[in-house]
């Protein structure tokens, strides 16, 4: 949620940078209820202090004998008033914070304008797309071949979009979740988390999903929680409306998890194997920082997520997203896109974004300075480090072997008894 001080003292900066992310939001509306707010209040603030000074004369006159029956009864009618007044100040905050709830995070400076996907940035590439001396095949057919991997009997169990992982395949999953996990905690210095699947609305609203993008998520209808989107929602929420010492920042949680997302927006995308399922894993990273060490966070959050890749020597490129691709609580976002054979191009396997004070502000997540200074809000960042089916399906699809068999990558093998390749 953006700082309403800021809209209030740059709006023309503010409504700007909005339009950098091709947003048609105005803030308009905001102004004129923050003026409405602020001359309420100040009506208010003047009758309070009027009253108070009233009421400080009232026993001065009764001492002298005077009739005060009627400054009482002006004192109760203007007390009437001021109630009235400050329940319109709650019905006027009330309507500032809806407006705000729906407007998106400001985008950094330095991310490149752009409307679309198509306007996104290369950073820099790593590894050399295999080339094969057979016709590659898709992880979907490799996996049903080898026996690893089960969309039909998925379907007939919940519906389409959901997978079964089969004996070695369920291995294999479960290898290259403890090898992310072991990697972020042991050399990357994060603390695990093992958080709730469900979360409440309030967690929802803190991280951004609320109420913008409910048709996206999964809700208990006869509870009212979410089935998680991501870690990020749970993790984050850890320390919703706490305060922390500055002496413990920056703090680093990873977390794995299942995810739920319906998929509204996708419809007819991706719609075979792992790559956009209605559940999937994931490996997640979230960090809290001082505003001042936030953006070098960021880079070494992602720095974490392309160890996971080299690591694991899948081709990969890190891209910047443009104005006009950030998600809605982002500042500035890097996506990691694993080379796809199948798809003859990269795809998304990880996005790491600061999302600036804009989550923090939502879940009231604050810190102490050092210097005992005025409390403030910390920076929050989350990445995937990484999302396992999309990483499952990358390592069929670039360490497959003519036969039909696929290695294992060296990494993994201790995760799987020392297994070198899956084969029939």
């Amino acid at each position: 949620m953006l700082d309403i001080r800021r809209i209030r003292n740059n709006p023309e900066e503010t409504g700007n940078l909005l339009k950098r992310r091709n947003s048609n939001l105005s803030i308009k509306k905001i102004l004129e209820l923050d003026v409405q707010r602020r001359k309420k209040l100040v009506e208010v603030e003047n009758m309070k202090s009027e009253q108070n000074k009233i009421s400080k004369q009232v026993p001065l006159m009764k001492k002298e004998g005077k009739d005060v029956s009627e400054i009482i009864l002006k004192m109760r009618e203007s007390s009437e008033k001021t109630k009235v007044l400050e329940g319109e100040i709650k019905k006027v905050d009330f309507k500032i914070e809806k407006e705000l709830l729906s407007i998106p995070n400001i985008p950094g400076i330095d991310v490149p304008e752009g409307k679309s996907g198509s306007d996104n940035v290369e950073i820099r590439k790593w590894g050399q797309p295999r080339k094969f001396d057979f016709n590659p095949k898709a992880h979907w057919d490799i996996g049903v071949w080898l026996g690893i991997l089960d969309f039909e009997r998925a379907t007939k169990i919940t519906g389409p979009r959901f997978s079964v992982f089969k004996g070695i395949g369920a291995r294999l999953k479960r290898a290259i979740t403890d090898y992310m996990l072991d990697k972020h905690i042991f050399e990357h210095g994060f603390t695990e988390i093992s958080p709730p699947y469900m979360v409440n609305r309030d967690s929802m609203f803190g991280t951004g999903q609320l109420p913008k993008f409910e048709e996206d998520m999964f809700r208990l209808n006869y509870r009212d929680y979410y089935l998680i989107p991501t870690a990020e929602v749970p993790v984050t929420n850890i320390y919703r409306n706490e305060v922390l010492d500055e002496s413990n920042l920056p703090v680093y949680m990873t977390a794995y998890t299942p995810c739920f997302r319906s998929e509204t927006g996708s419809a007819g995308r991706d719609t075979r194997g792992l790559i956009r399922n209605h559940q999937f894993d994931k490996v997640e990273m979230v960090m809290y920082s001082t505003p001042e060490d936030s953006y070098r966070q960021l880079e070494i959050l992602t720095g974490f997520a392309e160890d996971i890749l080299k690591c694991l020597r899948l081709p990969y490129r890190v891209i910047e997203l443009c104005t006009g691709d950030i998600g809605f609580s982002s500042a500035k976002t890097y996506d990691l896109e694993v080379w796809m054979p199948s798809y003859n191009r990269y795809v998304e396997i990880s996005s790491c974004s600061n999302c600036e004070d804009f989550q923090a502000r939502r879940a009231n997540i604050r810190y102490r300075p050092k210097n005992k200074g005025r409390l403030r809000f910390v920076h929050t960042l989350n990445g995937s480090g990484l999302a396992v089916g999309r990483t499952f399906a990358a390592i069929l699809e670039n360490y497959q072997n003519e036969d039909g068999s696929v290695t294992v990558p060296e990494i993994l093998r201790p995760y799987m008894g020392g297994l070198e390749k899956i084969t029939l």
